[in-house]
């Protein structure tokens, strides 16, 4: 099988048109007619990951976060970025990125979230359709909100979501004072769904990062908790896996070793 028909089957899933506008998702490097020898699945792409899909054969990186965020005026050594690209083309490996297309994709890594949490019901937070050039018609959307099977208090509510996602610290605002049932969320950095999760009237709101000044003023409004913005994705591999075994069963499927999330806790 050939890797561009892996990246056919990711972007069935989640088609780049459900991207965000300053994002860039999909190919970051690498040829796509070769055949594809195995798949290293991640969210950051580093030397270290290139590294470690050398050492195991690998031929594909799928990364959540796209290498190339930002375009490059040189491919040298000076950063991090041009030595990786480097690497990657040195040793024939094709990088592949779903970013905000996965996660505005139906079933993508928000509905992932909540389906860690046990939440039903989901739905987007915030739905858009979209319209794609061969006529094909998707759901899309940022952020979901579902709910827990029955309620729960504030503390109870907070150590579910702290051992969902093995966090070693658990940010959050003022217990809440009545049950949580309803709940929304979005990974990553996703403090600008707050207004819709009010919106929704939802007794929680879960994302991966939130700016200090929109903490303020919802006090028994609705439960905030921060996971932090990798421990919020880290179940994105996955949705990866899911969709590549289904298309290449045999193919050798690897998550990545190596601790990318460069927040340390102490």
């Amino acid at each position: 099988m050939k890797i561009k028909e892996i990246i056919a089957a990711l972007e069935q899933f989640a088609p780049l048109p459900l991207q965000e506008d300053y994002d860039n998702a999909g190919l970051q490097c690498g040829l796509t007619e070769t055949e594809v020898s195995g798949a290293l699945l991640c969210l950051d792409v580093t030397e270290a990951v290139i590294a470690e899909a050398i050492d195991l054969g690998c031929n594909l990186i799928v990364s959540h976060h796209p290498l190339l965020f930002r375009g490059l005026k040189q491919v040298a050594d000076a950063n991090q970025v041009q030595r990786c690209v480097r690497l990657a083309i040195q040793n024939d490996i094709c990088i592949y990125a779903a970013h905000t297309n996965l996660d505005n994709a139906e079933d993508g890594v928000n509905f992932k979230m909540a389906e860690k949490l046990g939440l039903i019901d989901v739905q987007f937070l915030a739905p858009k359709a979209l319209s794609l050039p061969n006529g094909r018609q998707v759901k899309g959307g940022s952020g979901v909100v579902g709910y827990l099977p029955s309620g729960e208090d504030s503390l109870a509510f907070l150590q579910r979501v702290k051992q969902a996602f093995g966090v070693e610290a658990l940010q959050h605002n003022q217990l809440l004072e009545r049950p949580i049932q309803s709940v929304a969320l979005c990974g990553g950095a996703g403090d600008f769904l707050l207004d819709d999760a009010l919106r929704v009237e939802a007794d929680a709101f879960i994302t991966g990062e939130m700016h200090y000044h929109q903490w303020f003023g919802h006090e028994q409004e609705i439960q905030i908790a921060v996971l932090g913005h990798y421990e919020s994705e880290q179940f994105t591999r996955e949705i990866f896996r899911s969709i590549i075994e289904e298309v290449a069963p045999m193919l050798p499927i690897y998550d990545t070793e190596v601790k990318t999330n460069p927040i340390q806790i102490l």
